[in-house]
Parts: structure tokens; sequence; C-alpha cells
């Protein structure tokens, strides 16, 4: 039996020991979701809505739970934790909605009547990752199941705690058996058998473009449909017409929440060359007064970094002190702990277009929009980013003019699990939430019956 070590990334105090799914078990689990999923699929959409809204709510019954558990496995402080535990109440209730409206069209055909039905592709593999555990599951596996799926579900190794519990809960719901089951394991041994087992149709991915490519590479030999979330380096983009107190207090909470780590994180903030000063002057100290500490305390507004390979990871791409322009405070002592970071290097520096996921931001003046655009779009990714200014001319044609897929004028809010998200270029493919997610479940079948 192999195990992995739960470790507090805040106090570096051993949680517990999680056994680890081998290939045989990840083959007996998908087994039993096919058979699973044939009932689940078959039983009347009204019946599968009423199941999911008692997955809601017993989900929003356990909202203390689940965010206590989410402050000690990835170090999220416990405010943000007890949104992420609604937001997967929420998209449950959301997609409760969707069993009884899959409706398919009636197409007008010469010689008789064609219709359209949504078939559920069938078992789903979702491959979660460890930065936001709870709604990024939820994200997959609620439109799945309402599309009449099962879901085998693989949750980072730093952090499968909340998965765990959150499929216990379906049980208690009344989630029939098999249908969303927890595979915790390595992603060399349960995600790359969910790429290559036949009897999983579909593969969700969130991490790495790395990964997510040799998971898209593996999927073709299948012709497995896939979605892929990928990595970001995304945008701010401070117009001098904007309101640029407001921009530079709500700068640090679009690259600091979750402490950077986050594929939405606005790591890259452009400036226009007249306020660049005076941005700066008045970034400082919103950075500095940025709350950094325990993570179970109310006002925390960043926790730690959530292992220490990745804190040695973030730390690597510091190591020129003649970059940072001003840091903010963390805690010494035990913990994977790195203070909100602020850099001006060069645009060609490697800080500018990799993706670092942690708290450091680089800031870069501009010239003028054509420069703005071509600077933000300087980048492999396209995920997200945000404009700001006053001028709604301005914000129609630098929102067209980036290429990313979620954008946000005089805000950095990127995520709802009413609207579509997903990326442009190497920030992935297909789109997640939004009403027409179950759709990304199904297939499309055209039936047409002749009339003689």
């Amino acid at each position: 039996m192999t195990t992995f070590d739960i470790i507090n990334p805040a106090t570096e105090e051993f949680i517990r020991s999680i056994e680890l799914v081998d290939v045989e078990a990840t083959d007996d689990a998908i087994a039993k979701a096919v058979v699973a999923q044939k009932r689940w699929a078959a039983t009347a959409p009204a019946s599968r809505a009423q199941v999911l809204r008692s997955f809601a709510r017993i989900v929003a019954e356990h909202n203390e739970e689940l965010a206590q558990i989410e402050v000690a496995n990835a170090g999220h402080p416990i405010g943000q934790a007890r949104w992420e535990a609604q937001n997967v109440a929420n998209v449950l209730e959301y997609y409760a909605a969707a069993p009884e409206r899959l409706i398919g069209e009636q197409i007008p055909v010469e010689g008789g009547v064609n219709v359209t039905f949504h078939e559920a592709v069938g078992v789903v593999g979702i491959i979660t990752p460890w930065n936001f555990p709870m709604p990024i599951a939820a994200w997959g596996f609620a439109p799945a199941l309402a599309a009449g799926c099962a879901v085998v579900l693989k949750p980072a190794e730093w952090t499968p705690l909340t998965a765990i519990r959150i499929a216990e809960l379906a049980l208690e719901a009344g989630l029939p058996e098999d249908l969303l089951t927890v595979l915790p394991g390595k992603g060399s041994v349960v995600g790359n058998r969910f790429v290559t087992h036949p009897d999983v149709r579909k593969v969700v991915f969130t991490g790495s473009t790395a990964t997510g490519k040799t998971i898209m590479r593996g999927c073709a030999e299948q012709v497995k449909t896939l979605t892929l979330e990928l990595g970001g380096k995304n945008a701010n983009i401070v117009f001098a017409d904007s309101d640029l107190e407001k921009a530079a207090a709500a700068a640090p909470a679009g690259v600091f929440d979750n402490a950077g780590q986050d594929c939405c994180s606005r790591s890259r903030i452009l400036v226009e060359k007249s306020v660049y000063e005076k941005f700066m002057e008045l970034f400082e100290p919103a950075v500095k007064a940025f709350r950094v500490g325990d993570p179970a305390k109310d006002d925390t507004e960043m926790g730690p970094l959530v292992a220490k390979a990745h804190l040695d990871k973030v730390t690597g791409y510091v190591d020129d002190e003649s970059l940072v322009a001003f840091r903010g405070s963390a805690p010494s002592g035990p913990g994977f702990w790195f203070p909100p970071t602020v850099l001006t290097p060069e645009r060609t520096h490697r800080t500018v277009h990799e993706e670092i996921f942690g708290p450091v931001v680089t800031v870069l003046p501009f010239e003028d929009e054509a420069d703005a655009l071509a600077l933000a779009n300087d980048t492999e990714y396209g995920l997200s980013g945000s404009i700001w200014t006053r001028d709604i001319g301005r914000a129609l044609r630098v929102s067209r003019g980036i290429e990313a897929g979620n954008l946000s004028v005089n805000s950095h809010s990127s995520v709802r699990y009413s609207t579509p998200f997903g990326g442009f270029k190497q920030s992935g493919l297909g789109r997640e939430q939004g009403p027409d997610a179950p759709l990304a479940f199904t297939e499309t079948k055209n039936v047409f019956f002749a009339q003689d």
C-alpha cells in the first residue's frame, strides 16, 4: 500500500496519511461507474434533479466543516474557504435545473420528422488541481451528473480531503453508489488510467499546460473528448483615464488572493506611462496593508503557499533583488510563507512571461492603447485579465483585442458559475460553467423518422 502524508501548510504539522489508489482499484471503480451511469441516465430527469438539490442542501449544511478542512489542508483563509464550500452548493443547485432542460430539437426536413437527443457521454474522469480543490471539482462533477454521467475524480495529491468528504456527503444526500467516486492517487497512475481506459469517455483536467498537453496526446489515441483549463499569465491594464485610486486599491486582491495560486491571477500589471509613478505610489501601501497570516483568522486575506516544493519554485523566480520594487509582509517560522512581492523587470524577463503561481506581480509601463494590447497579448496564454478605464469605447476595443477568454472591466472578477469560463491559446480547450456546461457532457444524436 502506498500512502501520502497530508501536511498543514500554515504550521507544517502532519494531518493524516491518505492511501493512494492503484491501477487495479481505478479499473474497479470505473467498471462500477459504468453500471451506475446506465441506471442514473435511465432515471427520470425530475428524480435526478431532486437528488442534486438534496446534494446541494447537504453541502450547504456542512459549509463550516468543509471550510475548516480546506483551511487545514490547503491553507486557504477561512473566509475564502467558506465561500468555496458555498460555491459547491450553489453550483449543484444551479445545475439541478439542467436534467429537465436538456431538450433537443425538432428540425423540419422532407419526408418525415427529424429530432435530436442529448445523450450522456458515459463515465467522465475529472482530474482536479490543488489550488481550488472544492469549486473546481464541482465545476466538473455538477454539470456531468446533471447530464446523466457518472464521475470518477482524482484530486491533487496535496489537497484531497475536501473531495473525499464531499463524496461522502453525496451518498448521504441520496446520490447512487459508484456514481461519484473520489480516487486519491498519483497522476501517473490514476490520471493516466482515465486517459487510457476505453470506458472513460471524457476527461476534464485543470492544471499545468505541460500536463494538459500530455493528456491531450493520450486522449487523441482514442479520439476521446476532453476539456482543459490550463495556465494563465493575465494582464491587469490600467489606463491613465481610469479611477487610479480604485485600480491601485483593487490590484493586490487581483494577484495575491489565494497567495497568487490562481490561473486567473492578474500577475502582470500594465500601467499607462503617464500615470505609472502615481500608480506605484498608490499601489505600495495597498500591498503592504494586505493581511498575510493565520488562515484560521477571519481577517486574514492571504495564507501560505500549499507546499514546501511549491514555495521553493516561487522563491526561485525572485533570485534577483534588484527587480524587487517593494514587498508586503509574511509570518516567519513554520509554514510555507512568501510575502506579496512586486517586481519591475524589463519586458523580456522571464517573470513577465512565465506563470509563477505565487504572490509575485510584475509592473510594466506602456505607451498607448496599441502598446498595451501588444504587451497583454505577448504570452502563450489567454485565460483572463482586467481593463481599467472610464472610456467605454476603449473598454470595448481593448476587450475585443485581448486574446483571452474571460475579461473584466474595472474589476477583477473572472469566474461565475452562471457564465462560461475557459481560455484561448495554451490556456485550454472548451468551456466550463454557464448554462451550456451540461451539454459538454453529452453527445448529440440525430434521428430521422420516415413518414411512410
